[in-house]
């Protein structure tokens, strides 16, 4: 079973010129790498605020989210970065945890940072 999310839509902030404004939509292989990002990203934030992991371990998964970005999904890194955004507030903490229980080696074996 892959991880997909129907297209994340997203569009650069308005204080952009607007030549340079676009919008920007993620499908299939892309928003599933997109939620695998995000659900690494959040739980490892989640994780060391609680005091679970240590930083060092926390910084290792953002690391890899960022790799996950990088070799997996295409545009800008403000378009990522909006993107996860988008994504993040569509989904509470409950369910990304549950998320990355049910998904994380899936996520990694899907989409390998090497």
């Amino acid at each position: 079973m892959r991880v997909l999310l129907v297209g994340v839509v997203i569009s650069l902030a308005a204080s952009f010129p607007v030549h340079a404004q676009t919008k920007r939509i993620y499908e299939g292989e892309e928003a599933a790498a997109l939620r695998c990002a995000n659900t690494l990203a959040l739980t490892a934030v989640a994780l060391s605020r609680a005091g679970l992991i240590e930083d060092v371990e926390k910084n290792v998964m953002l690391g890899i989210t960022v790799r996950i970005l990088d070799l997996h999904v295409d545009g800008s890194w403000q378009q990522k970065k909006r993107a996860l955004e988008v994504m993040r507030d569509r989904r509470d903490i409950a369910d990304t945890l549950d998320d990355y229980r049910k998904n994380a080696a899936r996520c990694l074996r899907q989409f390998p940072i090497n």
